[in-house]
């Protein structure tokens, strides 16, 4: 299946140097997809000099050529949303039409960023002095590394190649190893929409490798990661030797709030749509439940019964609700955190165990738990699965408090019917996102992170590109 592909430098596909391949495995069945290219260092360093000569190229373009040639890839990727999905389902599980919508998601991006290369704006500040003139405008920052992981990986790809484009940089995209075609696919139609050569780039093999010999180039001046907190805060201690700007989005733990007055069928749709998209393997997924007493009985009872509805089975089969478990290692830590939550005294109340009627695949079913406290392992680490443990408050500034007590800080999900409840629980938290008596969250037009140990800057919305561009100041003397 990557044999038309390989390493992406200088705006060709290339084997690496050492010819060297790594297998893909298939999450639904174990079976290898195909084998794809591994890059090497001698790779990195020829992307490294590709992107140095793109920047020179595309930094030159105007905005509004490289805004047309941006929209391109949009209009592209919507054309080519089909095999893109297909990528994704082959290679994360992920269900069809979950992967079709990543795949428009995708175009979505590249449109907002090829209208925000427009609107880049500059600033006159009135001088304190007669024969002087004062102005700011913004330049693109240079070369950027996009590391993305694998759970949505066309997606973040996207955000992060579209962005650095929107700005003028030049970029140089490292996709996870369990995920790298959809994401080559999506580099081909950035190189058939016109992208000059050595703008956008590609390495495909190992991440930690390839990332350290990224980051420790001068060559470098951004880095964009979406990842785990733990290696979040690696990449960090790396890039500050070499003072490089980054962008962080990294492990979340969402809560999940459900008020005394909120509709508990709206509720429980809203959590299964939140919850058991792409199978739980979601940064925004909501992982801790807090159900107000006087509506927890009713809102389990509903959220049970939807759950066991769903349809498991192979990401490409269209009709399938939960996929698989993306990757082996993955699987395990989701079943010895299940051990692990049964032996502190939760309940199962369904799910529990892989599904008996899959030979094979990284199957896990839904797992619902109850008689569950704070101090659980669950609570405090990321689930990244389809564990949903269910809690009660009595009190508004109770469950504030707990919520808020966790080092994450990436989204919430509120359910009220109130909207002054609404706004004063969205004013308390302490996450960078909310949302409302909806499941979503992640939209081209809005602004995505988190705080805390949640990471810092944005990706999306008009505040992403000017985390891709530095500041310059002129302070004109305008006579002599």
């Amino acid at each position: 299946m990557y044999k038309n592909f390989g390493q992406f430098i200088d705006g060709k596909w290339s084997p690496s140097t050492d010819g060297g391949t790594y297998e893909v495995i298939n999450p639904s069945n174990e079976e290898i997809l195909g084998h794809a290219s591994k890059a090497t260092s001698a790779d990195v360093e020829r992307a490294l000099q590709s992107a140095k000569k793109g920047l020179e190229i595309w930094r030159k373009i105007s905005p509004w050529e490289r805004s047309a040639k941006i929209r391109k890839i949009a209009d592209l990727i919507r054309e080519k949303k089909d095999v893109i999905a297909k990528w994704i389902s082959l290679e994360v599980g992920k269900p069809f039409t979950q992967a079709q919508t990543e795949a428009i998601g995708s175009a979505e991006i590249f449109e907002w960023n090829s209208e925000e290369t427009k609107r880049i704006y500059g600033q006159i500040i009135e001088s304190r002095f007669a024969n002087t003139r004062m102005h700011v405008k913004y330049e693109p920052v240079g070369v950027v590394a996009a590391l993305s992981p694998w759970n949505f990986p066309t997606i973040l790809a996207a955000r992060k190649i579209s962005t650095a484009l929107a700005a003028g940089c030049s970029v140089i995209c490292k996709p996870d190893m369990v995920t790298p075609g959809s994401v080559m696919e999506l580099v081909n139609i950035v190189n058939e929409a016109g992208i000059p050569p050595g703008v956008v780039n590609l390495l495909s093999g190992d991440p930690a490798s390839i990332a350290s010999q990224l980051i420790s180039s001068d060559i470098i001046k951004k880095i964009s990661i979406t990842g785990s907190t733990r290696v979040g805060k690696l990449i960090l201690k790396q890039a500050a030797d070499k003072v490089q700007r980054v962008t962080m989005e990294l492990s979340g733990h969402a809560p999940f709030i459900v008020h005394d007055d909120a509709n508990i069928q709206k509720a429980t749709d809203m959590a299964i749509a939140a919850k058991y998209r792409n199978t739980g393997q979601v940064c925004i997924s909501p992982s801790r439940f807090y159900i107000h007493e006087s509506k927890k009985k009713e809102f389990t009872k509903l959220f049970v019964e939807k759950t066991l509805k769903l349809k498991m089975g192979h990401g490409i089969e269209k009709d399938t609700d939960l996929g698989p478990i993306t990757t082996k290692k993955r699987l395990g830590e989701i079943e010895e955190l299940v051990e692990i939550t049964k032996k502190e005294g939760a309940v199962i109340l369904c799910g529990g165990k892989r599904p008996a009627n899959f030979n094979k695949g990284y199957f896990y079913e839904a797992t619902v738990f109850d008689n569950v406290k704070d101090d659980f392992k669950i609570m405090t680490t990321e689930p990244f699965g389809p564990l949903s443990p269910i809690l009660s408050f009595k009190h508004f500034d109770e469950v504030i408090e707990r919520a808020n007590n966790h080092d994450a800080g990436l989204a919430a999900y509120v359910a009220t019917s109130s909207m002054e409840k609404a706004q004063l629980t969205s004013d308390a938290l302490e996450t960078g996102l909310v949302a409302i008596n909806t499941p979503v969250v992640a939209t081209a037009e809005a602004p995505f992170g988190g705080i805390k140990q949640s990471g810092y800057g944005r990706e999306g919305g008009s505040e992403a590109i000017k985390d891709y561009l530095n500041t310059k100041y002129t302070h004109l003397g305008i006579s002599g």
